[in-house]
């Protein structure tokens, strides 16, 4: 039996860059990241302010009662007593910004900015909300901080609107040499 040498069976450029598959997914592995945290904090963001329960000070599934009932057991207590000062604005404050960082990461728009808003959303709700989860692990904000933090640091390089306006800058100042 003789074996011979393979050769690659998938192409080695897919992007006609001169870079194989490998480089074109490592440029776009932050897209579905970006993606499932745009999606997923738009629709929180809406969530929130379309639940007519949520945007009260007191009752069933109200924003007040939830501060309430997390004051003691949260890691900052003082950062609840801020929110039940107006239990409603603070609902509100963080719909609109679950929504604001939402369309941010989504589209690609301010990206490290946005994913700055949704790792503070995130540690903020971790602290309060989700800080007497025990184990740890089976509260959902803290892996959600950690999420924003790849965003962070590498914006949306591909596929947003920060791409899309660095490159006119460039295309601009390009001209005009």
């Amino acid at each position: 039996m003789t074996h011979g040498m393979r050769s690659d069976t998938y192409p080695p450029y897919l992007d006609g860059g001169g870079r194989d598959w490998r480089d074109t997914a490592a440029r776009y592995a932050l897209l579905p990241l970006r993606i499932f945290l745009g999606v997923t904090f738009i629709y929180a963001g809406l969530d929130k302010l379309t639940d007519s329960a949520f945007m009260k000070d007191g009752g069933a599934g109200s924003i007040g009662d939830t501060m309430r009932a997390v004051r003691d057991s949260s890691a900052v207590p003082a950062l609840v007593d801020l929110a039940l000062k107006n239990p409603v604005g603070f609902g509100y404050a963080i719909a609109l910004g679950e929504l604001a960082v939402g369309i941010g990461a989504l589209v690609g728009l301010l990206t490290r900015l946005a994913a700055l808003g949704g790792a503070l959303i995130s540690l903020s709700l971790w602290l309060t909300v989700s800080w007497s989860a025990e184990p740890y692990y089976y509260g959902n904000d803290l892996p959600y901080m950690f999420c924003w933090v790849p965003l962070v640091l590498a914006g949306a390089p591909y596929w947003s609107l920060d791409a899309l306006i660095r490159r006119r800058r460039h295309q601009r100042s390009a001209s005009a040499w």
